[in-house]
């Protein structure tokens, strides 16, 4: 008997296997290892294993067994794995206890399997035209699966990858603008960036307090729902957590709804779509004119001109840099000033530059550190007045000015925007995004190269998505949106990546102790390997835990990459 597991098979597909006897842990586990190793050395997609990953599949199959059944690498484990950012400077430092979302994740059941290729300090630390996505000096360069040599978009790039092709059932990353929904549109996946302060961000290393969210990356908008469900919750770690409106987190699956389109009202900011056009748009626009067609047969009112009242992009450029440079500084230093072991003495910016710079894996200065030099210029804190200020115009842009302006003057219950215009201002004022595969770039599209010209952001067949955004803590209307326009259309399925693993699960695969897994790292050259800060991760049993209904025993990537 054999499954054709990795790329087709969602969480519940592989919870019935489960549940009727016809697969282990241990089995998925070693599937999910072998398939990294026939794919990694081209994608770079996956840059750790975790040692203790059988170990602990072994031990969930004996739970099982009794009969109890549970429910990025800049996320901190308390394992043997780094934590790195994709930088050198923190390779061998290690957390002084395990991140809260982590946490969680294993009290689900889940395995961590191993950590993911992103972007270097979450693309930020170059100047674009030094810079490209996915790419960090630890683990060198993860590509897109649907073109040779794709631009995986970033920074959470090894986890909508791995996902993708089916190397991890899902995967958890991390977002401060765009970092979750991106990728995943570029890699075919559904992408969910949560309202900033339903997951918690403790011991991820950050890129700014006021807009990192932590988020998951699933082939199905349910498989995405499961995974949300896991990790939402307030925790006494992370204070923005306690402005949850409910004690007890939804159960994000009961809102996947066939029906959820029928009868909602959802706008269409043209203006805030217009201002990201450019001669590679068109076809992204085409399928999105479809895609309005589509949610208007389900039943849903589309209000078309749903404008934001402003979208001023210089004083938006102007503002979010004083907020993230002067966030970045200071939640950096405190994040390492939690470091149990810290063997390169770095305690803030000034010495992961100075590092950077003097030593030669980190690419320097090909790669240079504009980013970290402009905020090191400041002469302000993120407690300074300008901060301040700048943070509280950027609320009001990307809220009355913006979004939450547009649903409360169309009395709508989301926008629907192509993913590529999409997260600007979610990003800014703390919103929710759920975005879906929407189509690919049709055969006669002309290459386009990165600002670097080493990867292919434009071609033939790479993917492109749809998003659903919405108010604060308004994820369940949006999940069911996002999961009825997905039934109605299954674009994931019209495209196959250019290369994917051909090895599957079958009922023979039976490790023993005496012979543990073992991933062969030949490919792990020193500037193009190891990748990046994600935990690709094993959802184990999580079936019927309490308000979670039957969760599931599979794999995902958690990503650490915040940007």
């Amino acid at each position: 008997m054999q499954f054709s597991l990795p790329a087709r098979l969602v969480i519940e597909d592989l919870q019935v296997l489960f549940d009727n006897g016809s697969l282990t842990s241990v089995n998925l586990v070693r599937a999910y290892m072998e398939r990294i190793e026939e794919v990694n050395p081209t994608l770079r997609a996956v840059g750790e294993l975790n040692p203790d990953a059988l170990h602990i599949a072994r031990a969930l199959d004996v739970e099982r067994s009794m009969g109890r059944v549970r429910g990025q690498d800049n996320i901190a484990t308390k394992d043997k794995m780094n934590n790195t950012a994709g930088s050198y400077a923190l390779l061998g430092a290690k957390a002084s206890r395990e991140s809260s979302v982590v946490i969680r994740l294993r009290d689900a059941g889940v395995v961590v399997l191993g950590k993911a290729t992103m972007g270097e300090w979450a693309q930020c630390r170059s100047r674009k035209a030094s810079s490209s996505h996915g790419w960090s000096a630890y683990g060198g360069q993860v590509l897109g699966a649907y073109y040779p040599q794709q631009d995986p978009s970033g920074s959470s790039s090894g986890s909508a990858v791995a996902v993708s092709i089916g190397l991890a059932v899902g995967s958890i990353g991390t977002e401060t603008s765009g970092s979750i929904v991106n990728p995943a549109e570029k890699s075919n996946v559904v992408g969910i960036k949560p309202t900033l302060g339903l997951t918690s961000r403790d011991m991820v290393i950050p890129i700014s307090l006021r807009q990192d969210t932590v988020g998951p990356i699933g082939r199905t908008v349910k498989d995405a729902a499961y995974m949300l469900s896991a990790i939402a919750g307030k925790d006494s770690f992370d204070n923005w957590t306690s402005t949850q409106p409910y004690e007890t987190t939804p159960d994000y699956v009961k809102s996947c709804n066939h029906l959820g389109l029928k009868g909602a009202r959802v706008g269409i900011p043209r203006n805030g779509i217009d201002f990201h056009l450019d001669d590679s748009t068109k076809p992204v626009m085409d399928a999105f004119e479809t895609a309005i067609q589509t949610v208007r047969h389900a039943g849903a009112r589309v209000i078309e001109e749903a404008n934001f009242s402003s979208y001023d992009a210089p004083s938006f450029a102007r503002n979010s840099s004083i907020v993230l440079d002067t966030d970045f500084v200071a939640g950096l230093s405190n994040y390492l000033s939690q470091l149990a072991t810290n063997p390169n003495d770095i305690h803030a910016l000034s010495d992961i530059a100075r590092f950077t710079r003097f030593h030669g894996q980190e690419h320097y200065p090909d790669r240079d550190t504009y980013v970290w030099d402009r905020q090191l210029g400041r002469n302000i804190t993120h407690e300074s007045s300008e901060s301040w200020t700048a943070y509280q115009a950027n609320l009001f842009m990307g809220g009355e000015q913006g979004v939450v302006g547009a649903l409360d003057r169309h009395k709508l219950d989301a926008l629907i925007l192509p993913t590529f215009a999409a997260f600007h201002l979610p990003a800014i004022a703390g919103l929710p995004i759920v975005s879906v595969p929407l189509g690919f770039y049709p055969a006669q599209t002309a290459l386009r190269m990165n600002l670097k010209k080493t990867l292919v952001s434009v071609a033939p067949n790479i993917p492109f998505g749809i998003a659903f955004v919405g108010r604060k803590w308004s994820e369940e209307k949006l999940i069911s949106l996002a999961y009825a326009f997905e039934q109605r259309t299954m674009i994931r399925r019209q495209m196959r990546p250019y290369i994917r693993p051909t090895f599957e699960l079958s009922d023979q695969l039976e490790p023993t102790e005496e012979t543990p897994y073992k991933l062969k790292v030949q490919y792990r050259a020193p500037a193009m390997d190891r990748p990046k800060l994600i935990y690709e991760i094993m959802l184990k049993t999580i079936s019927r835990v309490t308000s979670l209904r039957s969760w599931v025993r599979s794999i995902f990537s958690v990503n650490g990459s915040l940007l």
